[in-house]
């Protein structure tokens, strides 16, 4: 078991005052009215661990979105015929600045802001310099999952953002993780977000140590898989409350188990909005064997 002391250190939120600095900085050039883009149909703002004030003193990189609102992308697999007959009759033609175009100019802005620029999979890093940290910014679209369309017209979606990798469309909703996460902190008596920290930490402990591989365990998913947890189980020492939230997790119907944002399944296999079976199998396992050692 490990120690209280030792939970309540890992507990803590990590530094936060070059984070904002970097935010700030960052998000003032992508805005800036010399971008390729209209800034008026742009909008800047924070995701991850920073995003959530769930970071720890090992987080470096400051994870930022730049989303385009002038087009959407949608699923209209859950209107009704009627419903979908009416959407297309209130939407026609093609997207005059689609993903691709949006993308590209914003690559070029940034390649112009910053030296040594480098495209991921999903963002385009930026390394830090001077008191600036590393950041990933990731370029997104507005995307809309609709459930209905009225007949006078209103349409009821849930707004989130896509971004493509490997000429995939990948969904999200950053906000809605963030403010469940949120919610879920304040109905625990403020508990939530320091068990997510000392999970945070034991994890890059384990990864430190070649218990666990770098990347089973995502951030998102450990929020993910904590914002599950019934609110009662948060009570107590940290001790305790790691116990119960672990027991409680582990004893669980996985395949009901939902990502913070409640629009995804946690964990399954074969989408790259959930974790993966095999690690969230491998990150319980060790991380069993890690509090008992």
């Amino acid at each position: 078991m490990i120690a209280e002391s030792q939970l309540q250190i890992w507990s803590q939120q990590g530094k936060t005052g070059q984070f904002t600095d970097t935010y700030a900085q960052i998000s003032a050039n992508l805005l800036d009215s010399s971008a390729p883009y209209a800034v008026k149909d742009c909008e800047v703002f924070l995701q991850g661990s920073y995003g959530n004030d769930t970071n720890v003193w090992a987080d470096s990189d400051v994870d930022i979105v730049l989303k385009h609102n002038g087009t959407f992308y949608k699923d209209l697999t859950r209107l009704s015929p009627e419903a979908l007959a009416r959407y297309n009759a209130a939407h026609s033609g093609v997207a005059s600045y689609p993903y691709d175009k949006f993308k590209a100019d914003a690559v070029a802005f940034l390649t112009l802001l910053y030296n040594g620029i480098v495209p991921g999979k999903k963002a385009m890093f930026i390394p830090g310099k001077n008191t600036r940290r590393n950041a990933d910014v990731l370029v997104a679209q507005q995307f809309r999952r609709y459930y209905d369309v009225l007949p006078d017209g209103t349409e009821r979606f849930e707004p989130g953002v896509c971004f493509f990798s490997d000429g995939k469309l990948i969904e999200n909703f950053p906000k809605q993780h963030s403010a469940n996460c949120t919610a879920k902190h304040q109905a625990t008596k403020q508990n939530f977000k320091h068990m997510v920290r000392i999970f945070k930490n034991m994890r890059n402990r384990m990864i430190e140590q070649g218990l666990l591989a770098d990347g089973v365990a995502p951030s998102y998913f450990l929020e993910g898989m904590l914002y599950n947890v019934p609110d009662d189980k948060f009570t107590g020492t940290y001790q305790s409350m790691w116990v119960e939230c672990f027991n409680w997790t582990v004893s669980a119907d996985r395949d009901k188990l939902m990502c913070a944002s409640r629009m995804h399944w946690l964990v399954r296999d074969g989408t790259p909005t959930s974790w993966p079976v095999a690690n969230f199998n491998t990150f319980t396992a060790t991380a069993k064997k890690f509090w008992e050692s």
